[in-house]
């Protein structure tokens, strides 16, 4: 008769944290200025507050939006300040770089909302592999949360995790 198998990961006492949970709904969407500069480079006041007047702003309602531009122009941070008037009462959130820089703002506020008691003094695993784009800094963020109330908090799967703290 052959001996029973025994699933040793579903029975043990590690719960797994999976940061792709937290993923907020909304559209990303990158907001390039380039387009309200002269030539792509110099911004001229008047000119650019024309253009921001003159934006369909309600295009951008639930969406994060993540400012850039994408030549060499030098933006006064002004320019970003009187863009975000704008979008406020439109977009979810607003931050000025790339979409990593999006989603690292994101998840720094998810996390630091975090109610985080359910891992008191348990064996964690924070997952990570992700089919959504969460940003790295959002593993530090998550493990720097962790280990103020987790036994235990590794990497990975359950599996084949890598260990990264052990309270002593």
């Amino acid at each position: 008769m052959p001996e029973e198998i025994i699933n040793k990961v579903a029975s043990s006492k590690l719960i797994t944290f999976n940061l792709e949970d937290h993923y907020p709904k909304g559209e990303r969407i990158v907001l390039d200025v380039k387009d309200w500069l002269y030539e792509g480079f110099i911004l001229r006041e008047k000119e650019f507050r024309g253009y921001i007047t003159n934006h369909n702003w309600e295009q951008y309602k639930g969406t994060f939006v993540a400012l850039s531009c994408s030549t060499d122009a030098i933006i006064p941070g002004w320019a970003y300040m009187l863009v975000v008037t704008k979008l406020q009462p439109y977009a979810k959130k607003v931050v000025q770089g790339g979409l990593v820089d999006l989603e690292t703002a994101i998840y720094q506020k998810i996390i630091d909302n975090l109610d985080v008691s359910e891992f008191q003094d348990r064996l964690v695993i924070i997952k990570g592999c992700t089919n959504k784009p969460v940003p790295p800094n959002a593993y530090l963020f998550i493990t720097e949360k962790l280990l103020n109330v987790a036994k235990s908090v590794m990497y990975g799967e359950a599996c084949s995790s890598v260990p990264l703290y052990k309270r002593k």
